[in-house]
């Protein structure tokens, strides 16, 4: 766990990173920093070598990493391209030969996503491969975006998919048990609407998916985030007022959302995080800084120890 039982939200950021770093010195994995000849890659390979946080490898010698595993690898595989470090590094995670990838400061998200895709495909038990968003607000709550950055409009079961993976993503990184609100422009029957429905259908997919989950829907995001307004809105629901993990209901509002929340609200944020994938792999923002790095990196550690 990240977070020890006795301790409770809010934290402080550094609170949270400690707590990060902590574990992942712990016992530190292999992560490919796949944004070769990059300075900033260089730099939070050092800093991560340096404090133990994972054990980095960047790819300056291509055919070093070429190994017979990864060629063998490729081989099977129509889109793989050894002349790419993207997926040279995405093959090492599928064979093993790294646990984890982290790229996307010089290349476009379709790239990462394209790779993760083609060459390393869906995990097991896992319909859709989405990505989320860890905010830490400024009083140090964590909370979840999804999806913010995959698919722009999922049916109901793709929605459920991400409900679950989100969920996931969150309980892995803060230790706390998610509480997931499916979120609509209705709360339990307010309006009646085809997109509400989906919200609606989502819900049960995503409770015969995963039945121990705390997952409420429809809901409202004022219903959602604030306990009074909860009261009002949906008096018998778990989720509502103490929501931690949003779903939004296209890639519209996901995205609008999560840029809000991070511009407007000062909010921190992580990601996008992929899930879903048979491996670990993360995208990074090509405006992304050494220090943001270093915190995908461990995020991508994290969660290659689970």
């Amino acid at each position: 766990m990240v977070a020890s039982s006795r301790r409770t939200w809010p934290l402080t950021l550094s609170e949270i990173q400690q707590a990060w770093f902590e574990r992942a010195a712990a016992d530190p994995k292999r992560i490919v920093l796949a944004d070769v000849g990059d300075d900033r890659a260089r730099e939070a390979a050092d800093r991560l070598r340096a404090e133990g946080l994972v054990e980095p490898i960047i790819l300056d010698d291509l055919d070093l990493y070429r190994t017979p595993a990864v060629v063998e690898a490729a081989s099977g595989l129509e889109r793989a391209n050894l002349d790419d470090p993207l997926h040279v590094a995405t093959l090492m995670v599928r064979v093993g030969e790294a646990d984890g990838c982290v790229a996307g400061a010089t290349r476009p998200t379709a790239d990462v996503l394209r790779a993760s895709i083609f060459l390393l495909g869906v995990a097991s038990g896992v319909d859709t491969i989405s990505s989320c968003f860890l905010f830490v607000l400024p009083d140090g709550t964590p909370i979840v975006y999804g999806d913010c950055g995959v698919v722009p409009d999922p049916t109901a079961a793709e929605l459920a998919s991400i409900a679950v993976s989100s969920a996931a993503t969150f309980a892995g990184l803060t230790g706390q048990r998610a509480h997931v609100a499916m979120l609509s422009f209705s709360t339990k029957g307010s309006a009646e609407h085809p997109r509400v429905y989906k919200v609606r259908q989502a819900t049960r997919i995503a409770e015969e998916l995963a039945p121990e989950l705390s997952l409420d829907g429809e809901l409202q995001f004022d219903a959602a985030w604030v306990p009074a307004i909860a009261e009002t809105k949906a008096p018998y629901s778990e989720v509502a007022g103490r929501a931690n993990v949003f779903i939004f209901p296209d890639l519209d509002s996901g995205n609008i959302a999560y840029k809000i929340t991070e511009r407007l609200g000062g909010a921190l944020a992580f990601g996008p995080l992929l899930q879903g994938v048979d491996g670990v792999i993360h995208d990074l923002s090509r405006g992304c800084s050494a220090d943001d790095i270093v915190n995908v990196a461990v995020i991508a550690a994290l969660q290659a120890q689970t």
